[in-house]
């Protein structure tokens, strides 16, 4: 987790951006200039480059930590156009200077935008679906618009000691992959393959996502590493760490493959200790989540001096020593890295899966076999979420001009008790297997908030469009007073009344409630109420007298501070009226009774032909016998209703 802390002259503006809620570390930046040039830049798609999809990058870079920040690179790109083009958009920072585009060999004409684009003219026409490609070369020094250092020089551990090593990292979420290369950065074209290259002086290891193709010394000086994912991945979430690293070479998962991590030469930051007990977390995951999505490359993590940590597909960037956050970027490479969400609106596609995963390694893991643990765990979360009455999961437009998008209160926590209680309202096998069928659904592609609705709704075949209104585009959550009182005839009652964190939240939220009613000799029953209205009577069959009520007992929903009482006067003779009544057993050989019969109610037996059988008085708690009747149908009426009886 990562909280970021803006300095605006006399007050402070805080967010939280990062991987739980339970690290934080204090990152300070005064450069006020640089957030607001981030506020200028376009957000999920920048209209200029729509005219083609991005296919391919090789990234050419040469770097020295400990000399400069200095970025000499070439990048190659490989494109196809979706229409006629005389010209091309890449994002790019114009902090750096671009010396040359070449195009089939020939240098052609090109122009560095404020706009942070570069526009490159074609000498003629290209023409629509047709494979293409050019190499940009450029130099110099990134500055970061971004309020995240999306590209960082220092000593290692942010060290004042001058003779500690350098490292070079990036961290480009959500808006800095232009701050270091030309690329696509909207959220509507992944790279289907990358290749990064990197000069070095020998001692200096390169750490990067994909596969390991080759560590070559260069004339005894330097060292050339190569890196390539052939995993269709957005240009935020490539990056590198470059530093005196020392590497260790492991496998994980089962069956087995590769697992490698770069870590600083000190004992300060991440330890072997907790990078092996990743291993059972992964296990975990591909149980649940199903395969490791990157197994023929590999995972592993590299360390750099953010605090929290980014989830790189297939190596985390780590900053923070902590298997929770170990958990949350391992979730990411599901939910995040390989679907991506297609706007920084639905950032919950990564953040509340990626918190839920955290949920999930806590439920199984560390607090496996103690489920009260776990429901403590659950509450904080709760806890957190309903420290502050209003907000949305979905990010409104508004959201994008500063850094509520990664709001740990939002879009993590509560974006993960949307999953929590998903989850609770399907059954665990088939809320699992409505995941993997996402997963595989939207692989290495992008997905929106509704994207995953339609797909959980397809696999569940349960209709969630009221749950997405109220928790994902409403604010706030529903508070609960809820009354019981049981029967003469061992039912029991509630009565349910909702209010609202907030006037801003939906008029109702529609919610199944979990109920659990325990007995006077230890019996336990647990039961769901399906809440659609307010002020809403329920009735249902018991076969023990009660001796306490329980709402919420597990946290399976998000609520704060609810009620529940024994009142046996809630129930006044305008309410009658309002309690199904429910006729058992039917069909039936010899008696039929009621539940939700509070008072004594006249009843008439007759057959299909209108012939009267049988009248009487029923008292709530005692049956009509008509084990004389013959076999057939019949039709009771009680209470201004009527019922059909089958007797076998």
């Amino acid at each position: 987790m990562k909280k970021i802390y803006l300095l605006f002259f006399v007050f402070v503006v805080t967010f939280s951006f990062g991987q739980t809620n339970n690290e934080i570390d204090t990152h300070v930046k005064n450069e006020i200039s640089r957030y607001q040039k981030m506020l200028a830049t376009t957000r999920n798609v920048n209209p200029n480059t729509l005219n083609y999809d991005l296919r391919y990058q090789r990234l050419e870079l040469t770097l020295n930590p400990a000399s400069s920040a200095n970025i000499t690179g070439k990048v190659t790109s490989h494109f196809i156009p979706n229409q006629d083009m005389n010209s091309i958009y890449f994002d790019f920072n114009d902090a750096l200077t671009v010396s040359e585009v070449k195009y089939h060999g020939s240098n052609i004409s090109f122009s560095q935008l404020t706009s942070n684009e570069i526009k490159i003219d074609f000498p003629s026409t290209l023409f629509n679906n047709v494979l293409d490609s050019l190499s940009i070369s450029y130099s110099g020094t990134p500055v970061n618009e971004n309020i995240i250092d999306s590209y960082s020089r220092h000593r290692l551990n942010k060290s004042t000691n001058t003779s500690v090593p350098y490292v070079i990292y990036t961290l480009s979420e959500p808006y800095g992959a232009k701050d270091w290369f030309p690329t696509k950065q909207s959220l509507n074209d992944k790279i289907e393959k990358v290749r990064i290259e990197v000069t070095t002086p020998t001692g200096i290891y390169v750490a990067a996502n994909g596969k390991l193709i080759s560590e070559t010394a260069i004339s005894g000086t330097q060292l050339k590493t190569i890196w390539q994912t052939n995993y269709a991945i957005p240009a935020y979430l490539i990056a590198i760490g470059v530093t005196s690293y020392n590497k260790y070479t492991d496998t994980i998962g089962n069956p087995p493959f590769p697992y490698i991590n770069y870590i600083y030469p000190s004992n300060s930051g991440l330890t072997l200790t907790n990078i092996n007990k990743v291993k059972p977390i992964m296990e975990l995951f591909e149980t649940y989540f199903g395969p490791y999505p990157y197994r023929d490359e590999k995972y592993g993590h590299m360390e750099f001096d953010f605090g929290g940590g980014m989830e790189h597909p297939t190596m985390s960037s780590m900053g923070t020593n902590t298997l929770s956050v170990y958990a949350h970027e391992l979730g990411h490479q599901w939910f995040g890295d390989k679907t991506t969400c297609k706007t920084w609106n639905d950032v919950w596609i990564n953040e509340g899966f990626a918190r839920f995963a955290e949920h999930l390694y806590n439920e199984k893991i560390t607090n496996a076999g103690n489920k009260t643990a776990f429901i403590t765990y659950l509450q904080s979360i709760i806890n957190n979420i309903t420290s502050s009455n209003g907000g949305t999961v979905y990010v409104p437009e508004s959201g994008l001009e500063s850094f509520r998008i990664f709001d740990s209160r939002l879009s993590y926590d509560k974006g993960s008790y949307l999953l929590v209680m998903l989850k609770w309202m399907v059954g665990e096998d088939a809320f699992y297997q409505a995941i993997r069928n996402y997963s595989n659904q939207y692989a290495y592609n992008y997905a929106t908030g509704m994207d995953f609705k339609s797909s959980f709704e397809a696999s569940t075949g349960k209709d969630f469009t009221e749950f997405f209104n109220d928790w994902y585009f409403g604010e706030g959550y529903p508070i609960y007073n809820i009354k019981w009182k049981q029967n003469p005839d061992q039912s029991i009652s509630f009565k349910v009344s909702q209010t609202r964190s907030t006037t801003s939240a939906p008029a109702f939220f529609e919610m199944l409630l979990p109920i659990k009613v325990t007995g006077t000799s230890g019996q336990t029953a647990e039961l769901v109420l399906n809440n659609t209205t307010n002020d809403q009577f329920f009735t249902l069959l018991l076969s023990f007298d009660a001796s306490s009520v329980s709402f919420n007992y597990e946290n399976q929903i998000l609520t704060k501070n609810p009620t529940i009482t024994n009142d046996t006067t809630f129930l006044t003779t305008s309410d009658y009226k309002e309690i199904p009544l429910k006729m058992y057993p039917n069909p039936t050989q010899s008696e039929i009774r009621f539940s939700g019969v509070i008072k004594k109610q006249n009843f008439e037996i007759y057959s299909l032909d209108g012939k009267l059988m049988l009248k009487g008085v029923y008292e709530p708690g005692t049956s009509i016998n008509i084990s004389k009747f013959k076999t057939g149908d019949y039709i009771i009426k009680i209470n201004n209703s009527i019922y059909k009886i089958i007797k076998n």
